[in-house]
C-alpha cells in the first residue's frame, strides 16, 4: 500500500468468497465465479495497492507462448490464447469490450548444447501433440528466416508463430476486473492483517482488515502474488514456498531496425529478446536471484551495460547500436520449489485455496487458472481441464512438478 493511502470499509459482514488479491488472478477467480450459471454467492476481493501500480500483472512483459514442457501447462496456455483473442464473446458479445489479437511473432528457443537441444526437441513433439504450431529450426534455417541473429554457436532452435507472442494483458485484466464488479463482486482498498481459524483447525472463519473490521467468509482465495506466503502465514499455514523474485526490462530503440519482427528470443545465457512495436524489449533476472522485500523495486542500473547490451550485441550485431529508452524492475511470485503454479486447497484447511506460485506465466495462464480455481469453489472438482498436477500436496509430499521451460 502506498504512503498516505486510504483505506474503504466493507459493505457486509460475511461473504461467501473472499479474494486476498485484486491483481490477474483474483480477478479472473471472481469474474469466473460470476460468469457460472451455478454460482449465486457473494464475493469480496481485497487489495492492498487498487492502483496496481506495483503489482506483477502490470509489471509483465505480457507474452503468451504454448511452448512448455508439460502437457498441462501446454494446454493451460492454449485456453489462454483462447480467451485473449475471443474476450469479447467469453464477455458475452459487449461491445464495450476490445478485440485483443495476439501479436504472433512468436518464440524462439536458441539450443547452443545437446542437453538443451534434446529438451527443445522432446518438447516440440508433446507441443505438437496438443495442437501447438512449435517447429524446430537448424542453424541455416534460422539465418534464412532471421538473418541478423548471429547463430555459430547453436545447433538447434524452436519456434512457434501460432498464437504465441505479444497481448494486451492489462487490458485484459482491466476488463477482468470491470467486468466481475458489474456482476456483483465488491472490490476493497485494504489489507488483511490477520485471520481466524474454527476451533479444530479446519476452516478460516474470518479474516481482519488494517481498518479493524473482522469479516466472516465461507471461502478465502490467497490471489496475493509475491505476498502469498505472507498470507498464508496467517492462516497458520508456514510452508508455502513463494518469495517476491527481482525481474528488469528494458525498452530500447536501435539505430538501424531489425528487417523484420524479432520472435521473443530466448539466449543461451538467459536474457530473452523481442520486438516491442516501433522499439525492441529485452529482459534479465539478477546474476544472484535471491528473493527479495516485496516492497523493494530499485534498479541495478548495472546490468543494462555489462549484463543485457553485450549479449544482445553478440547474438544481434545490428544491436551495437542501440538506446535504452526506459527500464523497470517488476517481482516474480517465484514457487521456488519447482516454479510452477500452486492451485487449489490446502489439505488440512479446506477452505483456504491458493493461486500462487506461477513464477512469470501468470498473466498467460490466469484464465485457465481463474476457471478451474472457480470450478473447484462451485463443484469441488476441476471440470475444464484437470488442474490437479498443481495441487499444494505436491509441496508437503516433496514431490516437484518438472518443468524445464521456465525463463
Amino acid at each position: 500500500m502506498s504512503a498516505g493511502q486510504v483505506f474503504a470499509s466493507p459493505s457486509g459482514k460475511r461473504y461467501d468468497v473472499i479474494i486476498v488479491g485484486g491483481a490477474v488472478q483474483g480477478s479472473a477467480v471472481a469474474w469466473f465465479l460470476l460468469d457460472n450459471p451455478d454460482f449465486n454467492g457473494s464475493i469480496l476481493v481485497i487489495e492492498r495497492d487498487p492502483a496496481y501500480e506495483f503489482c506483477s500483472t502490470s509489471r509483465s512483459n505480457s507474452c503468451i507462448r504454448q511452448q512448455f514442457g508439460c502437457e498441462i501447462n501446454i494446454l493451460v496456455s492454449r485456453f489462454g490464447a483462447e480467451f485473449v483473442q475471443n474476450l469479447r464473446q467469453f464477455m458475452g458479445g459487449d461491445e464495450r469490450v476490445p478485440h485483443l489479437p495476439i501479436r504472433n511473432f512468436g518464440y524462439l528457443y536458441l539450443a547452443a548444447d545437446e542437453n538443451t537441444a534434446n529438451a527443445l526437441r522432446r518438447a516440440q513433439a508433446l507441443q505438437q501433440a496438443c495442437g501447438a504450431g512449435t517447429r524446430l529450426l537448424t542453424p541455416g534455417d534460422i539465418r534464412e528466416r532471421y538473418p541478423f541473429l548471429a547463430v555459430d554457436d547453436i545447433i538447434l532452435g524452436s519456434l512457434n508463430t501460432r498464437d504465441e507472442g505479444y497481448f494486451e494483458g492489462m487490458a485484459m485484466f482491466d476488463w477482468l476486473r470491470r467486468s466481475a464488479r458489474e456482476r456483483g463482486a465488491e472490490y476493497l482498498a485494504n489489507e488483511v492483517v490477520a485471520m481466524t481459524l474454527n476451533r479444530a483447525g479446519t476452516d478460516v472463519e474470518s479474516v481482519t482488515l488494517a481498518t479493524g473490521e473482522t469479516i466472516a467468509c465461507g471461502t478465502v482465495v490467497n490471489a496475493a502474488g509475491p505476498r502469498a506466503a505472507k498470507v498464508a502465514g496467517m492462516a497458520g499455514i508456514g510452508e508455502l514456498p513463494v518469495e517476491p523474485r527481482k525481474r528488469f526490462s528494458y525498452v530500447f530503440s536501435a539505430e538501424t531496425p531489425l528487417s523484420r519482427d524479432l520472435p521473443l528470443t530466448i539466449d543461451p545465457t538467459g536474457i530473452h529478446m523481442r520486438s516491442d512495436s516501433a522499439h525492441y524489449l529485452a529482459g534479465c533476472k539478477p546474476d544472484r536471484d535471491d528473493p527479495v522485500d516485496p516492497d523493494d523495486f530499485d534498479d541495478q542500473p548495472e546490468l543494462w551495460e555489462e549484463k543485457v547490451w553485450p549479449v544482445l550485441a553478440a547474438r544481434i550485431p545490428g544491436f551495437e547500436a542501440i538506446r535504452l529508452i526506459r527500464s523497470w524492475v517488476g517481482h516474480y511470485d517465484y514457487n521456488r520449489f519447482d516454479r510452477n503454479a500452486i492451485l487449489g486447497p490446502h489439505g488440512e484447511i479446506t477452505n483456504f485455496l491458493f493461486i500462487n506460485g506461477f513464477s512469470g506465466h501468470g498473466l498467460q495462464q490466469a484464465p485457465a487458472m481463474g476457471r478451474g480455481l472457480s470450478e473447484w469453489i462451485i463443484h469441488g472438482e476441476y471440470r475444464s481441464l484437470d488442474l490437479s498436477a498443481f495441487a499444494f500436496d505436491r509441496i508437503v509430499h516433496s514431490i516437484p512438478f518438472a518443468e524445464d521451460a521456465v525463463i
